[in-house]
């Protein structure tokens, strides 16, 4: 079924239900964003030729014409393309022509670097704020949206390329809605008069995040910047009321902050789904202290949309298990759509508590990636995703991840798994970021190297942090090498760039003559 139908069945039920908001203030009811995405949808068929199966991209900043877009391309039966806008117009490119997109939608930024890259296959560039948007969203639309099968690619999403060029995720209508159902199923509940509150960049999974808002008919906020402020959230969040909002942990550490610095609890915000990184526990203990229990967290990949294991808030909020910390830190449970294991190399399952690689399996695992068979069959294996994640389940079925498998450190022959070193840094008081990383040595193939950001006005030496880190993990583990750093390197979805971090160690390693 095509994702649009629930936007129409919506827009027939609650027409005059608020729908689109730009800060507070409202643009569009229900039955206004169902006509704008009909419009769009009806001109994308009929003066560019899109049809169902087509790829159609959007390389836009966040704002409401992007989910007037969005809708608009799944009402013409073909797929969106989500680019991230702060990409090199260069590499943007590349993905419009890897996609084979026919039209694009851009904002002015965005649209002006891509401009002088532009493949042949995509000569068509339509503004979000230009009048022939406005013109498309004022056609005259059919009333249904083209019909899709199940299996239908909806999403054809471009992984971040940290290890080389970005794949092409194909995620299908039915992969979109096994996400859904699952999101009210593990995560939590939506209402009508809930406000869905888009900081994060509508090209990752805020924009997923849209379908089930539009299931239940709740309202669509972009925030006046279009990005991430806390300041603006926080005053957002308190006039609209009842805000879901996706968030990275650094997306948290910074409304904690704030919090904690302007003395707010986060009034008028119901729910923060935060995942796309590690969250620390030292750092949601801190959150929920400061700001109640208004987190949920996902662990999911692109290949597997948000939708791999959920810790609903109940459980991060819970503090009278006798294991609470184990489960907080844990991502918690496979989501009701998904089958999830910890294998060894050869697939064989491992018992309860050993490590090993995350791989899953269910409605929401993408069909594959797109003209990439190759990828294709060294990730999807038997009908099980290959995550790269590796992490361990409890006898109850909890899963604490370790790390990617290209980021785990074998110093002397043993396994270091950084996020352990890193949970052990950030208990220390004065340390309030922190990154941990493999340096190549000649006697023990790789030491561990920890890039540190300071408490503002706080101060720790090298040895004070040696200290601590014995005192918590085994000898081994702890970091040869301290670098204090102002901020660590991330990209645009708020994830450390560990890449950077390595090929840092690896120049100064050089430097040295090691």
């Amino acid at each position: 079924m095509n994702l649009a139908e629930w936007l129409v069945r919506r827009a027939k039920l609650s027409p005059r239900s608020p729908a689109l908001f730009r800060g507070t203030a409202m643009v569009g009811d229900y039955r206004g964003f169902a006509r704008s995405a009909a419009g769009i949808g009806q001109a994308l068929a009929k003066r560019f030729g899109i049809g169902p199966g087509d790829r159609v991209a959007i390389v836009a900043s966040n704002c409401t014409g992007y989910l007037e877009a969005m809708y608009g391309i799944w009402f013409a039966g073909a797929a969106a393309v989500p680019v991230n806008a702060k990409l090199h117009g260069r590499e943007a490119a590349w993905i419009l022509e890897d996609s084979g997109a026919k039209l694009v939608f851009v904002t002015e930024k965005a649209g002006n670097a891509l401009a002088p890259y532009l493949p042949d296959c995509c000569r068509t560039v339509v503004d979000l704020a230009s009048y022939g948007f406005a013109a498309m969203r004022a056609a005259d639309g059919v009333e249904e949206p083209v019909s899709r099968g199940r299996d239908d690619m909806a999403w054809l999403f471009y992984t971040s390329g940290t290890t080389g060029k970005p794949k092409g995720v194909m995620i299908s209508n039915g992969n979109l809605h096994a996400m859904a159902f699952s999101y009210l199923a593990d995560v939590d509940a939506v209402h009508a008069g809930d406000a869905a509150l888009y900081a994060a960049p509508l090209s990752h999974g805020a924009g997923l995040y849209s379908v089930q808002h539009v299931l239940k008919g709740a309202r669509h906020a972009v925030p006046e910047s279009g990005g991430f402020d806390a300041a603006e959230i926080f005053e957002t969040a308190k006039a609209l009321g009842d805000v879901h909002m996706f968030a990275a942990p650094t997306m948290v550490r910074r409304l904690v902050d704030a919090a904690k610095a302007s003395g707010s609890d986060g009034e008028g915000i119901r729910t923060i789904v935060y995942g796309g990184g590690p969250m620390y526990l030292a750092d949601i203990v801190e959150a929920v202290e400061v700001m109640g229990p208004r987190f949920c967290q996902i662990y999911g990949q692109g290949e597997s949309p948000m939708t791999i294991t959920a810790l609903p808030r109940e459980r991060v909020a819970d503090r009278d298990h006798p294991r609470w910390r184990e489960r907080l830190a844990s991502v918690g449970t496979a989501q009701s759509c998904v089958e999830v294991r910890v294998v060894d190399e050869e697939g064989r399952p491992l018992p309860a508590g050993e490590t090993g690689e995350v791989v899953v399996r269910g409605a929401a695992v993408m069909s594959g990636y797109w003209n990439d068979p190759q990828a294709t069959a060294k990730t999807l294996r038997e009908g099980w995703l290959w995550t790269g994640d590796m992490g361990a389940l409890d006898e109850d079925g909890f899963l604490t991840l370790k790390d990617r498998s290209k980021d785990v450190i074998i110093s002397g022959g043993t396994n270091v798994y950084p996020r352990e070193v890193e949970e052990a840094l950030l208990t220390h008081p004065a340390v309030h970021e922190v990154s941990v990383v493999g340096r190549a040595d000649a006697e023990w193939g790789e030491t561990v190297a920890a890039f540190v950001v300071l408490e503002p006005g706080s101060e720790a030496t090298q040895a004070e942090l040696d200290r601590h880190c014995l005192d918590r993990i085994a000898r081994f583990k702890r970091p040869k090498t301290y670098r204090f750093v102002e901020a660590l390197p991330k990209n645009n979805y708020g994830k450390v760039l560990k890449t950077e971090l390595r090929a840092l160690v690896a120049r100064e390693r050089q430097t040295e003559g090691a």
